[in-house]
Order: C-alpha cells, then structure tokens, then sequence
C-alpha cells in the first residue's frame, strides 16, 4: 500500500518471546513464558487484535497483504501498533489552533500586534546577520585560498531542521584557477577599508543611517501604512468605494440638478441649421421610384 512498514517472520518473533538472546534487556512488566506454544498463543492473540497481520512477499522489498490470516512461523508479519497517539493528537489539535490564530490577525488586540511586528522584524534581522558574518568570514579566508564555511547546511531545504545546524563549519583547500578573482576581491576589500580610514565622516554617516533605517523598521515608519482617513473608512466595502448612504445622496443631488436645471437657450442660427438637417433626412426617405 505504498508505505513503508516494519515486518518480520513469524519463527523470529516467536524465539524472541521465549528465547530471547542474550544482551536483550527483558521489559520487567511483562512475564516469561514458560513454553513454546504459550508464545505462540500470544502471537495469534496478536493477529486477531490486528497488531500486525500476515503479508506475503511480491517483489524485492515490496510486500503485500496476505489472504492467509493464520499465524505461522514461516509466515511474514507486519506490524500494524503505532503505539500512544496522544502526542500525535495534541501536536495536530495545537498546529490547529496555531493555524486559527494567525488567521484571526486583523482582530488582535493592538499589543499583541506589535510584539508580533518586533519578532518579526527581529527575526528578519538575525537571518540577515547570520548571513553575512558568514559571507565575511567565507570571503576572508577565501581570498588565501580556502573554503570556509560555518553552518555550510544551514539554508539546505532537503534536510531538517536538527540537520541543518550539522556540522558546526566545514574548512578545505579552494578549487585552483581562482587567483585573479581572489586578487580583485582583495582590492575591493582594501578600498572599502582604505575609504572608511579616510572618511571618517562619510563612514559615520552611513552607520547612522543604518541605525535610523533599524529605529524606522522597528517602529513600523519604513513600510507606510495606509492613512487615518483608509483607517476610519475600514469597515466600508471596498477601498475607496462609497456607502449606501453616500450613494442615495449623490442620486438625489443629481435629481435636484436636473430639476432646477435652466433652459438651454437656442439661437436663429442653430434653429435654421436643425431646420435644415431634417430637411435633408426627409429627402433621403423620399424613394426614388415613386413620381
């Protein structure tokens, strides 16, 4: 059934019971038997409580579940217990709960929002820190010739999360051919260094905007929000859309207009010309057949 499943034969699994080998440690709780078959019988108890059943082999390493239902030793048997699920359930009903609260954000209150904001941008920071105190450290012992890397798994999608902080850094000879591109990596270090010696002004200034940059994120000034005004009209539908109420009050300043609106006064000039304009559309009914 395309899942991968523990199984074993039945003859093992009876001499575990009753002559187990030596160096197992023997569960206190549970009693020796005393013969063969008295294993044997648990087995079978074992099959008719659909702990494992029996199954049959169809392929290398693919197995298939058996018709015969019957323990026998010479038969193989997968074991179907998963044990307590109770952690199981409360880590579902928890991912749950998780999943409804973070989809509840419009209706947090105000403080909880902002700590909300501070991890987040918190979190965005150490990422960004931890990504380049690594790309440091890599370029600085690059440029004499060596691979570097602390935590070099660290951002590798195929492995977990415990596995990704393994190992600790990894340290090997650079591949050759990389001089000029080490030597030109070099000069753009020692401008930059040369530039901050030099500009201690300049150098000061731009620390400073980074900490105003951090202050802005932080206090949620960096990404503008939207006005007072989109704030107060947020329960109306749609943004920038107008209410019933505004709408019934734009029709009937429109009535009022077309009531009061005054009289187009009309020229000679224009009389004559509509005058003329449907001379000629008679003419052009007239048909031409007809005397």
């Amino acid at each position: 059934m395309d899942k991968r499943v523990y199984y074993l034969k039945g003859e093992k699994l009876v001499n575990f019971l009753f002559e187990p080998k030596k160096g197992i440690k023997w569960p206190k709780t549970l009693p020796r038997f005393e013969s063969r078959q008295d294993a044997i019988d648990v087995c079978k108890t074992l099959c008719e409580l659909h702990y494992m059943h029996r199954s049959e082999k169809v392929g290398k390493g693919e197995l298939a579940v058996s018709r015969v239902r019957d323990f026998d030793e010479a038969g193989y048997f997968t074991w179907m217990y998963e044990g307590n699920k109770t952690f199981s359930h409360m880590m579902t009903t928890l991912l749950i709960i998780g999943f409804l609260f973070f989809t509840c954000y419009p209706i947090w209150p105000q403080w909880l929002k902002v700590f909300a904001w501070y991890m987040s941008v918190t979190f965005l920071i150490v990422v960004f820190s931890i990504c380049l105190i690594r790309g440091f450290i890599f370029m600085s012992v690059w440029i004499i010739g060596y691979d570097f890397w602390v935590l070099p798994n660290l951002f590798d999608e195929e492995l977990n999360v415990a596995d990704s902080f393994k190992p600790l850094y990894t340290f090997q000879k650079s591949a050759p051919g990389q001089g000029i591109f080490r030597l030109g990596v070099l000069v753009g270090v020692s401008s930059f260094c040369w530039w901050a010696i030099t500009q201690p002004s300049e150098f000061d200034g731009m620390i400073a905007a980074q900490k105003s940059f951090l202050d802005d994120l932080y206090s949620g000034n960096l990404l503008s929000d939207t006005s007072q005004k989109a704030k107060d009209n947020i329960d109306k539908p749609g943004f920038g859309a107008k209410s019933l109420e505004e709408l019934l009050e734009d029709l009937d300043s429109a009535d009022d207009y077309m009531d009061n609106k005054p009289p187009k006064i009309v020229t000679e000039e224009e009389k004559l010309d509509n005058m003329f304009d449907n001379l000629m559309d008679e003419e052009e009914d007239i048909d031409p057949n007809i005397e």
